[in-house]
């Protein structure tokens, strides 16, 4: 089968033909019909500090794709060859006292497909039955690709209980473009959005975000303030990882409101605890991956029912030979979900 794997510690990666994998009892194959590129797929494309530290070599690498069961071992009996289906990507021991807990999205020793296992950029997968998620036929292939991703946005969006509130999402990314949509179908009175690329802020306008401010430009906390009364936004989500992003948020923030961190942060962020947290009795909430499966559920619900459009964010297609020009365009920020095709 072809494939793309990161053949070696060092930037690159290389389009191989790879042994089609073999399954044991409790795994299916899938034929994958479409994947999508995460950031962290670029990270690893480029063999940043991160990937130098997490990788090992040889990997086909890619955690974000749907397609159709083709094989299934002897001990599946709730799926079967011809099922569409997704998959959480993150694989619990099932073991660590977090999973026994029912905390599996944090398990202790949680290895993650396209990361620590071998991927979806390829034309099967080999996935364990327990990590399925059957798809409903009304959603399309390319919103199939996404759900990974658009699960983090849930989870964040549904940590921050925005129904009925003022939302700030400081980063429009493609997680913070799908929190704009996300954050609207769960009740958020008035959404709004920031970033410093004029390419993410016209996607975040697509997204119908109230008000999208342009962060090199104006100083976020005070914009937002002069629409709210001068009180503050009732929730922040920060999906940037951006320090002055991180800062300002929570100047942003009103008395006693609640900041939701998923952005992932490059180094250590100075705050003033005092005047930002304490006094402010400010509710921080970190946010990781997806609830498994809580989270799916929900995010399906959207979607099904038709709360929840992510068209807009579907901006390249390209087949899996590809990759590097989509690796390519994804570099360049001027991008939404860039979907491949095996």
């Amino acid at each position: 089968m072809k494939a793309i794997q990161k053949p070696s510690a060092e930037a690159g990666f290389k389009l191989i033909e790879a042994e089609k994998p073999v399954i044991g009892p409790d795994d299916v194959l899938i034929k994958v019909s479409t994947a999508s590129i995460c950031g962290t797929d670029l990270h690893i494309t480029q063999w940043d500090q991160w990937s130098a530290s997490r990788i090992k070599p040889p990997l086909i690498y890619g955690h974000e794709f749907c397609g159709i069961i083709s094989e299934i071992g002897k001990n599946v009996e709730n799926y079967h060859v011809g099922d569409y289906v997704s998959a959480e990507m993150h694989l619990p021991c099932r073991t660590c006292y977090q999973c026994m807990t029912g905390h599996f999205h944090i398990c202790e020793n949680c290895k993650i497909f396209g990361i620590d296992l071998n991927g979806c950029f390829a034309e099967f997968v080999k996935i364990p039955q327990w990590q399925l998620v059957r798809i409903p036929k009304t959603i399309s292939p390319e919103y199939g690709a996404c759900l990974d991703s658009l699960g983090n946005a849930v989870h964040a969006v549904s940590k921050g209980e925005v129904s009925g509130k003022t939302v700030l999402i400081t980063g429009c990314g493609p997680v913070g473009l799908f929190a704009i949509k996300v954050a609207k179908a769960l009740g958020a009175t008035r959404v709004f959005a920031s970033d410093i690329s004029p390419y993410r802020m016209e996607m975040a306008h697509k997204a119908q975000a109230d008000q999208v401010f342009d962060a090199s430009k104006v100083t976020v906390s005070d914009e937002v303030k002069k629409l709210t009364k001068g009180r503050g936004v009732d929730v922040v989500l920060e999906m940037s990882g951006s320090s002055i992003a991180i800062k300002d948020a929570f100047k942003a923030l009103r008395l006693a409101g609640t900041l939701v961190m998923f952005g992932i942060c490059g180094s250590p962020v100075e705050l003033n605890l005092n005047e930002d947290i304490i006094f402010k009795e400010t509710r921080i909430i970190g946010c990781n991956g997806r609830e498994i499966f809580k989270t799916w559920y929900l995010m399906l619900e959207l979607l099904e029912s038709g709360q929840l459009d992510i068209d807009f964010i579907i901006t390249h297609q390209f087949p899996l030979e590809a990759f590097g020009k989509a690796i390519e365009l994804i570099a360049t920020g001027n991008s939404g979900k860039v979907i491949l095709t095996p």
